[in-house]
C-alpha cells in the first residue's frame, strides 16, 4: 500500500488509564475483531498481563480504517503503562510517526503520564491528546483538559474525548488518527533499512523477528542481513501482524510486520539491530535503541537442582523476548548454580519469575535484591558491586556511593503529609512541590533506589489511599555509608540471604529478616540461633526454641536423682545434636525474606 495511506501510532498513558481496552474498541470499529468478543484485553496475550491487568509487552496489530471513501492501514503498538516496563515503551516509539496520549479524566494526569510525554518529544512524535472515561460519574473533563492545554500548549479542540469501554468516541479518534498523525517517510527504491523492534522464539520454527520498515522493501526468498552480526539467512515466511500472522509476498517502505528466516540462535536477532538486503547493503544503520540500564539486581536459581540446564536455555529464549533482562552465570553454597539477573524494578523481577515458572516450567527461588554500588578502593581502585558476596573488606574500603533517583510523585493535596513523611524515612531529598491545580500536586525528590525497590510503592499507595503515582529516572551516583549485612543461622553464613543498606537502617533491616525467618523456620530438636551481622559484630537475633520431648511421661515416682539424670542425660543429646545437626531451611524461607518489612 502507499506510504500516505498508512499510519503507524502507539498508545501511551499512564498504568490503569485504558489503553488495553481502547484498543479492543480499535479492534472492534476496524472488523478485526466481532463486537461484544469475550475475551477483553486481546492485545494483552499473556496469562499473567491478564490476572494483574496490566500490559508486560509491546503488542502490534494492523488494522484497515475506511476514512472518505479510502482505506487507510493502521497499525497499532499497545504499551505498558507501569514504570518497570518504560523499556518497552521506547522500542515502540521508536517504530511510529505518530501517538496517542491517553489521560484518564477520572484520575487526571500522572506521573508515567508525564514520562511517556517526554519519551515521545524525545522520539520527535506527534501527539494526538485524548480524554477516556468520560462517561465516569466523577470524570473531571473540564479541569484534565485545561491541565492538558497548560502542557502541551494544544486548543480545546484537539483533545479527543472517549470512553473506550462504552466505545463513545471512537470512529472520531480513529478519523483523527488518520487526520493529524503524520505518514510514514522513505523512499521504497533505496536500500533496504528495517528495524527490529520485538522477537521472540517459536518452537517449531526459530525466531519471530517483528520489524518496522524505514526504507526499501522486502520479499519472501530474499536474503537478509542483520547488521550486527553480518549473518545472513533466507526469508522463509512475510506477512502482516494481525490476530494471526498474515503470510504476504512483500514488504514495502512504511510497513510493519514479521518475518520468518530459520533464525536458531536467540542471540542474532537483537532487538534494536537493522535488517538489509545481503545483495544490496545500506550504509549505515538505523539508531536502534539505547541498551536497558538494570535498576535492580538478584540472584535466580531453580529450586530443583536438575532443572539447571532447562533454566540456561529458558532464560536465553526470554532475553530475546525481554531486551532488557541482563543475566550472567552465578553459583551458591546455598542454592547451587544459577544466575545473576539486572532488572528495571522489582515488578520485572517478579514477572520473569512467573515466566519461567509458567512458560518454561521450571520454579524458581530469588535471593534478596540488590543495586549497583559504586566502590573505590584505598589502592584507587573503583570496582563495581551489585552481589552481596561480591562486596570487598570493610578495611580495604575508601569509599562507597549509592545510587539516587530523581522521583516525582503525583498526589492528591490532602495527603501531602503523609508522603513527605513516607520520603523522609527513606532518605528522600525534596528539591520542589509543584501544584497541578487546587486538588493535585506534584512532589520531586532524590531518593536513594535501595529506599525504593523493595515496598516504597506499596507504602506509597498505603498513605495515599490508592490515589499517589510514582515515576522515577537515574540521576547519579553519592557517597553514602551502606554495609553489608550477613544473615547466620545457627552461625552459619547463608550467601543468598545477604543484603548491603544504609548503616541507619542495618539493625531494623537485620531484625526483620531474622524475625521473618523465625515464622517459616520449622522447629528443631535443638535450639536455632538467627543473627544478622555486619563483619563479626552481631547486630541483630532471634531464636527458635528446641521442640521439647517429656523425657519424664513415663517416670511414675521414684527417687529425683533417676528424674534430674534422665533431663541431664536429654540436655546433652541436644548439645550433641546442635553440633552435628543441619538446620532444614525451607524454600519458603528465601521467599520471606523478599517480602520482609523494611521499616
Amino acid at each position: 500500500m502507499e506510504q500516505k495511506y498508512i499510519r503507524n501510532f502507539c498508545i501511551i498513558a499512564h498504568i490503569d488509564h485504558g489503553k488495553s481496552t481502547l484498543a479492543d474498541r480499535f479492534l472492534e470499529a476496524t472488523h478485526v475483531i466481532g463486537k461484544g468478543t469475550e475475551v477483553a484485553q486481546l492485545l494483552d496475550s499473556m496469562d499473567l498481563e491478564r490476572e494483574r491487568g496490566i500490559t508486560i509487552k509491546s503488542h502490534a496489530i494492523r488494522m484497515v480504517h475506511k476514512y472518505k471513501d479510502q482505506d487507510y492501514v493502521l497499525n497499532l503498538i499497545d504499551t505498558p503503562g507501569h514504570v518497570d516496563f518504560s523499556y518497552e515503551v521506547s522500542r515502540a516509539l521508536a517504530s511510529c510517526e505518530g501517538a496517542i496520549l491517553l489521560v484518564d479524566a477520572s484520575q487526571g494526569i500522572e506521573a508515567q503520564t508525564m514520562s511517556n510525554l517526554y519519551l515521545a518529544l524525545d522520539n520527535n512524535l506527534e501527539l494526538l491528546p485524548c480524554l477516556n472515561k468520560i462517561d465516569l460519574p466523577k470524570a473531571d473533563v473540564e479541569g484534565t483538559t485545561h491541565d492538558l492545554i497548560d502542557i502541551l500548549g494544544c486548543d480545546p479542540d484537539d483533545i479527543k474525548q472517549v470512553s473506550a469501554k462504552t466505545g463513545i468516541g471512537i470512529e472520531e479518534l480513529l478519523d483523527a488518527v488518520v487526520e493529524k498523525l503524520p505518514t510514514p517517510q522513505g523512499d521504497s527504491d533505496a536500500p533496504t533499512q528495517a528495524l527490529i523492534f520485538d522477537s521472540y522464539f517459536d518452537m517449531y520454527r526459530g525466531v519471530v523477528v517483528l520489524v518496522r520498515l524505514f526504507q526499501g522493501s522486502l520479499q519472501k526468498g530474499d536474503r537478509i542481513k542483520l547488521f550486527s552480526t553480518s549473518r545472513e539467512y533466507e526469508i522463509e515466511e512475510i506477512g502482516y501482524l494481525g490476530l494471526k500472522f498474515q503470510p504476504q509476498k512483500e514488504l514495502t517502505s512504511g510497513e510493519a510486520g514479521y518475518i520468518i528466516a530459520g533464525i536458531k540462535e536467540v542471540a542474532d536477532a537483537r532487538v534494536g539491530d537493522t535488517i538489509t538486503l545481503g545483495r544490496k547493503p545500506c550504509a549505515e544503520s538505523l539508531p536502534g535503541f539505547m541498551e536497558p540500564k538494570p535498576m535492580v539486581y538478584s540472584g535466580i536459581f531453580p529450586i530443583n537442582g536438575e532443572d539447571y540446564e532447562n533454566l540456561v536455555d529458558s532464560i536465553a529464549k526470554l532475553k530475546l523476548n525481554d531486551a532488557s533482562l541482563i543475566y550472567e552465570k552465578e553459583s551458591s553454597a546455598a542454592l547451587g548454580y544459577g544466575f545473576r539477573c539486572g532488572f528495571l524494578g522489582m515488578l520485572h523481577l517478579e514477572i520473569v519469575k512467573e515466566r519461567l515458572a509458567r512458560e518454561y516450567n521450571i520454579p524458581i527461588i530469588a535471593t534478596t535484591p540488590s543495586v549497583r554500588f559504586l566502590i573505590t578502593l584505598k589502592n584507587g581502585t573503583e570496582v563495581e558491586v551489585h552481589n552481596p558476596i561480591d562486596f570487598p573488606d570493610p578495611s580495604n574500603i575508601e569509599s562507597i556511593k549509592e545510587p539516587f533517583m530523581e522521583t516525582e510523585i503525583i498526589v492528591p493535596t490532602d495527603f501531602i503529609g503523609n508522603i513527605m513523611r513516607l520520603a523522609q524515612e527513606r532518605r528522600g531529598i525534596q528539591k520542589n512541590m509543584q501544584y497541578i491545580d487546587e486538588k493535585r500536586v506534584a512532589l520531586h525528590y532524590e531518593m536513594p533506589l535501595i529506599e525504593i525497590i523493595f515496598d516504597f510503592y506499596d507504602k506509597l499507595k498505603t498513605v495515599s489511599r490508592g490515589y499517589a503515582s510514582l515515576d522515577y529516572t537515574f540521576k547519579d551516583f553519592r557517597e553514602s555509608q551502606v554495609v553489608k549485612v550477613d544473615i547466620l543461622i545457627n552461625g552459619e553464613k547463608v550467601d543468598a540471604m545477604s543484603f548491603i543498606c544504609h548503616q541507619d537502617k542495618a539493625h531494623n533491616w537485620g531484625k526483620s529478616v531474622t524475625d521473618t525467618l523465625s515464622d517459616v523456620i520449622p522447629r528443631h530438636m535443638f535450639k536455632i540461633a538467627l543473627q544478622a551481622s555486619i563483619g563479626a559484630k552481631i547486630i541483630a537475633r532471634s531464636t527458635i526454641n528446641a521442640m521439647r520431648k517429656d523425657v519424664l511421661a513415663k517416670c511414675y515416682g521414684g527417687d529425683v536423682s533417676r528424674k534430674r539424670k534422665l533431663l541431664e542425660k536429654q540436655k546433652e543429646g541436644k548439645k550433641k545434636m546442635k553440633e552435628i545437626g543441619n538446620v532444614t531451611v525451607p524454600q519458603e524461607a528465601f521467599l520471606a525474606v523478599l517480602k520482609a518489612d523494611r521499616d
